[in-house]
């Protein structure tokens, strides 16, 4: 075992002073090791939790403030004490009493698990075994009456054939005159075989349940018609061309709103074995063109496309769209004539669009992204999450309580009450347990997403119209995630086009609660007849004149899931300003 090397300690004063410099630097050198070994240990102990919690836990982002929930045990010393005062002392503030806010508890009517009256019914009657109609000491037993017990039954959807018969008329022995008869409807796919509603089925398992076009061919199998793949695509291709001026008129409408959300998501789209060619009267093709062609020259089978999203915020419509890369020009050319605020991320392409448009687009951040990324962050940084983490609850606090408000009173309560946890917020990023983070670690890039987009995310106090997060249109994103995991990729450009059509119909539609199926038969069936009424046809608009078209029971679960939301925070705020006082 090396002995400890023996110190030698100088006779004159600057000898002295000397060896105590080189020690203090030697200690000081050591602890900044020290605390960096530590921080690259809680690091990687963060990073291997959050790989366990992606395979096995729950993904739930909720957090509640108690100040010693994620605290981590760094063995007592003062500097961890302090922190956690400190903490304690942030959730307090966090906790300061607010506006008063009251809402009539929305009271659930219970559930009837009685079968509908309007559902047809047959009756049978009960096989009866003899020892029952007959007692072994009187005989034969009187029927008194009966218990009639119902029991719901299913049966595969029935397809049924329409045979139209068009009268023929002739002038007896004058031939010349030739044969009158009606005029015979325009159809879907020549010859007129198939209807309207058989398209409209096909269109909302697809884009509404996620079922890819060979799963189709065998429920309709089962039904007794069992139809070729190509059939129904053709007929997907034919409703896809004749929607295709009402999804326009669709995003002219979309983009007259004044904020927008926006994100898109990634879909796997085959490279053609023909490169189609640019067109001159469609913007798109030149980038299509590009990104085919250096796919195809490496060889590569498929690229990863793009499907964006476009929400309009007060307009109660949702608009897709389909390009091959994640390049800016897909919402480049979406928002060119676009005038308002445009809430999303912070991918850099938006920060160009917004940059490039003199003004005319503003730009607000997403502060779920900004919360979650701190949330993501408190495993190795439990106490100085929890601070901004508290200050986030009370955020959203206040937005829960002007939720149903107008939008003077929740511009007004964002003011008065949101803007001074924003200052507080701002000047913790300044202090020293802030400072003191790890730039290159994850609550260090969380805190760098903060700063470097801090007026971004604070846009929404200024406009009482714009949300706080974008949380509404990456909801929409999981319905093209799930369809994605189902039909697996797009064949072709053309494809993704459709399907940005077709999504933008039937998410609009499931955003007004409308039975998709319903609503996509009737719109067919007008524009066949040549109707060109698009503002009718429209799923809000649409809504209003069919009322029995509207999903009920979705109203109602939405309806008392937000008055449940918002009573367990009305409760944690009450509770919260109790513990204060």
């Amino acid at each position: 075992m090396d002995a400890t090397p023996e110190i030698i300690i100088p006779n004159d004063l600057a000898g002295c002073r000397a060896l105590i410099e080189q020690l203090t630097f030697t200690v000081t050198s050591q602890t900044s090791a020290m605390d960096a070994l530590r921080r690259e240990n809680q690091e990687l102990a963060a990073a291997y939790a959050e790989l366990i919690q992606r395979a096995f836990r729950h993904r739930s982002e909720r957090y509640l403030d108690d100040p010693n929930q994620l605290r981590l045990d760094l063995g007592g010393t003062a500097d961890a004490a302090d922190a956690a005062e400190g903490l304690t002392q942030a959730v307090q503030e966090a906790g300061l009493p607010v506006q008063a806010h009251t809402r009539r508890r929305h009271v659930r009517t219970p559930r009837s698990e009685a079968l509908p009256e309007h559902l047809p019914r047959y009756e049978v009657e009960a096989r009866v075994p003899e020892q029952s109609r007959y007692c072994p000491e009187h005989g034969e037993r009187t029927l008194i009456g009966y218990d009639r017990v119902e029991k719901l039954e299913f049966e595969r959807p029935k397809l049924r054939v329409r045979v139209t018969n068009y009268p023929k008329y002739a002038c007896s022995g004058h031939a010349d005159c030739g044969i009158a008869s009606p005029e015979r409807p325009a159809g879907l796919v020549e010859g007129d075989r198939y209807d309207t509603s058989v398209a409209a089925e096909i269109i909302t398992a697809k884009y509404g349940f996620h079922l890819p076009v060979y799963r189709q061919q065998d429920l309709f199998a089962g039904s007794g018609w069992t139809p070729d793949r190509s059939t129904l695509l053709n007929l997907l291709v034919a409703s896809a061309v004749l929607f295709r001026p009402l999804v326009e008129y669709i995003k002219q409408v979309v983009l007259t709103d004044d904020c927008l959300g926006t994100d898109e998501t990634r879909v796997t789209l085959l490279v053609p074995p023909t490169i189609p060619d640019v067109d001159a009267n469609d913007p798109k093709s030149q980038r299509t063109h590009e990104v085919l062609s250096e796919a195809a020259a490496a060889g590569r089978r498929s690229v990863g496309a793009r499907m964006w999203a476009y929400r309009g915020v007060n307009i109660p419509l949702n608009l897709f769209d389909f390009t091959v890369s994640r390049h800016r020009d897909g919402p480049d050319l979406m928002l060119a004539e676009f005038t308002g605020t445009l809430l999303a991320d912070c991918y850099s392409g938006y920060q160009g669009i917004t940059l490039r448009s003199d003004g005319r687009i503003r730009r607000a951040a997403c502060n779920a992204h900004a919360r979650r990324k701190i949330f993501d962050a408190r495993e190795a940084y439990p106490l100085e999450s929890s601070v901004v983490l508290a200050k986030y609850q009370q955020l959203y606090d206040i937005e829960d309580r002007v939720r149903s408000a107008s939008v003077e009173e929740r511009l007004a309560l964002r003011q008065s009450e949101s803007i001074p946890i924003w200052r507080s917020l701002g000047e913790w990023l300044q202090s020293k347990l802030a400072a003191d983070v790890l730039p290159k670690s994850k609550l260090g890039e969380a805190l760098g997403y903060l700063r470097n987009h801090w007026e971004p995310l604070q846009t929404y106090l200024a406009d009482g119209r714009v949300p706080i997060d974008n949380n509404e249109v990456e909801q929409l994103m999981k319905q093209v995630a799930i369809g994605r995991k189902n039909w697996l990729f797009i064949g072709s450009v053309a494809a993704g086009e459709r399907a940005a059509d077709f999504l933008t119909l039937v998410s609009s539609a499931v955003r007004n609660d409308l039975d998709v199926w319903a609503y996509l038969k009737d719109v067919l069936d007008h524009l066949l007849a040549g109707d060109t009424g698009y503002a009718t046809l429209r799923p809000d608009a649409w809504r209003q004149a069919h009322p029995d078209a509207i999903r009920q029971y979705r109203v109602a679960e939405r309806r008392d899931r937000a008055d449940r939301k918002q009573l367990r925070r009305a409760e944690r705020r009450r509770l919260r300003s109790m513990s204060t006082h």
